[in-house]
């Protein structure tokens, strides 16, 4: 299993980075990191994006699932439900904390629940992710 400070070396260079993610615990059955609202995150009266909601949370789950993957494997997000309950502020922290819901050998399901710095529950999403056996990259085009 890659410790905390390896996957958030992965993550650091792709859009969980750019979004500002920060992971705070990686586990088997949980993953719980944390994001600032910037102002580039949110819509129009200053609260965060609901696209940005999504790929906070499909990180969570995306990770979690890399937390049980086996030597030579890798993952895909095949599914995803979001329900937007409350807003987060821009200048505020939100906590996103997912949970497994199943743990298959083929398939995983994640439930990511998303909260306020006030602790408001502001959205819930609830992904699939494929697991599936890595293959060689594509060759690059001339």
């Amino acid at each position: 299993m890659p410790d905390l400070a390896t996957l958030q070396r992965h993550i650091d260079p792709l859009l969980p980075g750019t979004l500002g993610i920060r992971l705070l615990e990686a586990a088997p059955e949980r993953v719980r990191a944390e994001m600032t609202v910037r102002p580039d995150l949110c819509t129009l009266g200053g609260i965060l994006h609901g696209g940005a909601y999504m790929a906070f949370a499909d990180t969570l789950g995306a990770v979690g699932t890399v937390v049980n993957l086996r030597p030579g494997q890798m993952t895909t997000t095949t599914d995803s439900s979001t329900k937007f309950i409350a807003g987060a502020k821009v200048g505020t922290v939100v906590t996103g904390e997912s949970v497994a819901l199943h743990r298959g050998r083929r398939t995983q399901v994640w439930q990511t629940s998303v909260f306020s710095a006030e602790g408001r529950l502001c959205a819930v999403v609830t992904q699939t992710q494929l697991v599936m056996e890595a293959t060689a990259a594509p060759p690059s085009a001339p």
